[in-house]
C-alpha cells in the first residue's frame, strides 16, 4: 500500500514560530481541525500517526494495544536525542505491564493524595522561606525562576528521594542537558550516565546509612539493585523538579498577561485556587512534544486503520484545546471545568507525581499572589525567552517586580 503524504505537518516537533506563545504549535492545531488522525514523517524518515483530538488521545493512552516500551522495534522517537533517552537503562514509564506495574507499585504510597496533603504544611514553609529571602532587605525585583519556581519543587523532591539538596546545581545542569533539544546524542548519553552513576552510588551508600527517603527504602526492601534504584530515582528527580518549576513560572506569566483572570484568582479561596491550577494545566500543557506509543496490533482509531508496528504521537497540548472536550473559547478561563485535561497523561502511565505537583502549584501560586499583591513583569513581555528549545516548555527567566 502506498504511504500517503503528510497532510499538514512536515516538521516534528513542530515549532512555535508565530501566534501566542501559550498556544500549541499552529501546525498541531491545524492538524486537529483538519483530520482526526493524520500521517507524518519523523526525522529519521519513518512514518508515524499524529493524534490531536481529546477523545482519540485518551483512547490511545488507555489502550494496552499501544505500547510504551521503547525497546520494541519500530518505536517512534522524535529526535536522535530522544532515542538516547528512550534506550539503554530506561525507567518504568518506558515499560509495559507487568514490569511497569511492578515498579510503579513500589512508589504509589509515596505519591498518594493523602501523603502529598500531609506535605502541604512543609511545602508552605518552603514557599514562605523562599519569598522571605527573595524580598529581604527591601528588594523589589527578582528572577522568579531561580529564586522561587525552581528551588521549591527541587527541595521537595530531594526530601522525598533522600538526595542532598546541596547537589542541586549538579543534577539541574544534567537535567538541562538531557531536556535540551539541541543537545547531541553524545551529550545526552554522557549526562544520563553521570546522573545514573551519582544515584547508583547514593543508593549504595543508603544501604549502610539509611534515611527516610525513597531511595533508602527501595534499597532496604532489597527487590531492586543499585542501578535499578538509580533509574527510578533519575526519572523522579528530573520530572519532580523540571515540570513543576516550569509550570509555576509559566502560570505566573500567563496570569500576568490575563489580568481579568488574575483578579478572579486573587478574589477566590482554596477551592478556586485548586480549580485554577487545573485550568492552567490544561491551557499551558508544558509537555509540548507529546507522548509516543507503538501499536502492537491492528487498531482502528477515529476511523483510521493503524497497523501493528506503526508509531503514534499523541499531542496532549492540542487535545487540551479540543472544543469537544472543553466547550467555549480556547483561552484561559479559570471558571472552566478543566478536570478532564490530559496534562498528566492518561491511563496506566498517567503521571505518578500529579498529586504532588498539584499541591506544589496551589501553594506556589497562592503564596505569590497573597504576599506580592503588586507582582508584575520587570521587563516587556516581548523580552521573555520561552523554552521552545526544551522538552518541557516554560520560560528561561522571569524578571518580576512588586
Amino acid at each position: 500500500m502506498a504511504v500517503p503524504a503528510p497532510q499538514t505537518l512536515t516538521e516534528v516537533p513542530a515549532p512555535r514560530r508565530s501566534g501566542c506563545p501559550f498556544d500549541p504549535a499552529p501546525a498541531y492545531e491545524q492538524a486537529r481541525r483538519a483530520e482526526p488522525v493524520s500521517r507524518i514523517r519523523l526525522w529519521d524518515g519513518t512514518w508515524c500517526w499524529l493524534v490531536t483530538r481529546h477523545q482519540d488521545v485518551r483512547t490511545v493512552l488507555r489502550d494496552q494495544r499501544f505500547s510504551a516500551d521503547s525497546s520494541r522495534p519500530g518505536f517512534p522517537f522524535l529526535s536522535p536525542g530522544r532515542r538516547v533517552l528512550g534506550t539503554g537503562r530506561t525507567s518504568f514509564i518506558r515499560q509495559d505491564d507487568p514490569e511497569h506495574a511492578r515498579l510503579r507499585r513500589m512508589l504509589t504510597a509515596d505519591f498518594m493524595v493523602r501523603r502529598t496533603e500531609e506535605l502541604r504544611p512543609r511545602i508552605q514553609e518552603l514557599a514562605d522561606a523562599l519569598l522571605d529571602t527573595m524580598t529581604a532587605h527591601g528588594r523589589r525585583e527578582a528572577d522568579l525562576v531561580p529564586e522561587f519556581a525552581l528551588p521549591l519543587p527541587s527541595v521537595v523532591i530531594c526530601l522525598l528521594l533522600g538526595v542532598p539538596y546541596a547537589d542541586h546545581g549538579f543534577f539541574q545542569r544534567l537535567s538541562s542537558v538531557m531536556l535540551r533539544t539541541a543537545s547531541s546524542p553524545a551529550e545526552i548519553s554522557a549526562a544520563q550516565d553521570e546522573l545514573q552513576a551519582y544515584l547508583a552510588d547514593l543508593a549504595g551508600r543508603r544501604r549502610g546509612q539509611p534515611d527516610e527517603g525513597i531511595l533508602s527504602r527501595l534499597a532496604a526492601e532489597g527487590e531492586l539493585d543499585d542501578e535499578e534504584i538509580a533509574s527510578v530515582g533519575r526519572l523522579l528527580l528530573i520530572a519532580g523538579h523540571e515540570t513543576t518549576a516550569n509550570m509555576t513560572a509559566l502560570s505566573v506569566l500567563a496570569l500576568l498577561r490575563h489580568p481579568d483572570q488574575l483578579a478572579r484568582l486573587r478574589a477566590g479561596g482554596p477551592q478556586e485556587h485548586k480549580a485554577a491550577v487545573e485550568e492552567l494545566l490544561r491551557y499551558l500543557t508544558i509537555v509540548q512534544d507529546g507522548v509516543v506509543r507503538l501499536a502492537t496490533e491492528d487498531v482502528s482509531l477515529g476511523g483510521t486503520a493503524i497497523a501493528a508496528g506503526e508509531g503514534v504521537l499523541c499531542m496532549l497540548s492540542s487535545a487540551n484545546r479540543d472544543e469537544a472536550a472543553f466547550p467555549g473559547e480556547a483561552g484561559l478561563d479559570l471558571g472552566r471545568d478543566a478536570r478532564r485535561h490530559l496534562a498528566f497523561g492518561f491511563g496506566v502511565h498517567q503521571c505518578l507525581g500529579q498529586a504532588l505537583a498539584r499541591v506544589e502549584l496551589q501553594v506556589a501560586l497562592g503564596t505569590l499572589l497573597s504576599r506580592l499583591p503588586e507582582l508584575r513583569l520587570a521587563v516587556p513581555f516581548e523580552e521573555i525567552r520561552f523554552r521552545g528549545d526544551m522538552l518541557v516548555y516554560g520560560v528561561h527567566a522571569l524578571p518580576v517586580t512588586w
